[in-house]
């Protein structure tokens, strides 16, 4: 599995210098998602899909806004006129890349594996063994939230925190304008 990763990161690696050195701005923009898609399979592969499906809905949303913002500068026209030897390439990329995808897929542990049985030594599995003599907690959600990783609930709590107050602040604002000019044009009338 490590070879895996190893060639997924090399891609990675090709990938962000063709969207460095690339003239055309749409191979920047194709290539950079590549690398991003690229990093949620390293993910799979590193047994964190929280990791892999957030990197995966963040990728998409940037590619459509990469997309969207350069929307005049990345449209060219296409012309039918390819060449031969162009062809060629495309196709055997494409096949590389099918061969690659299905020699990774023979990788994955097989479904319905429990990932604690892949891995003796996991937190999760030391939670599940230990979670009851070392926190008092009958519930192990509670003991891994609130003792084994309560600063990191703290810092999500306080993330979540920050967002709420500084939307609040922003529709404050933003009310705040449109009451003003609402007053303002009911004074011009009178």
């Amino acid at each position: 599995m490590s070879e895996t990763i190893v060639v997924l990161i090399s891609l990675m690696i090709i990938g962000a210098l063709v969207a460095i050195e690339t003239p055309r701005l749409l191979y920047s923009i194709i290539s950079v998602g590549a690398v991003g898609f690229l990093l949620s399979i390293v993910f799979l592969f590193l047994s964190a899909p929280d990791l892999a499906i957030t990197q995966m809905a963040v990728e998409v949303i940037t590619l459509v806004l990469l997309l969207q913002c350069t929307g005049g500068l990345a449209s060219e026209q296409v012309s039918d006129q390819g060449s031969l030897f162009s062809r060629a390439a495309t196709g055997t990329i494409l096949l590389v890349l099918a061969l690659f995808g299905a020699s990774m897929l023979a990788d994955f542990p097989e479904f319905g594996r429990p990932v604690i049985d892949r891995f003796a030594d996991t937190p999760s599995g030391i939670y599940l063994r230990e979670g009851l003599q070392q926190t008092g907690a009958a519930n192990i959600v509670t003991a891994v939230l609130l003792d084994f990783r309560a600063y990191d609930t703290l810092g999500e709590a306080t993330v979540l925190f920050c967002a709420v107050m500084g939307a609040l602040s922003v529709l404050r604002r933003q009310g705040r304008r449109q009451s003003e000019g609402s007053d303002q044009e009911g004074e011009e009338v009178t």
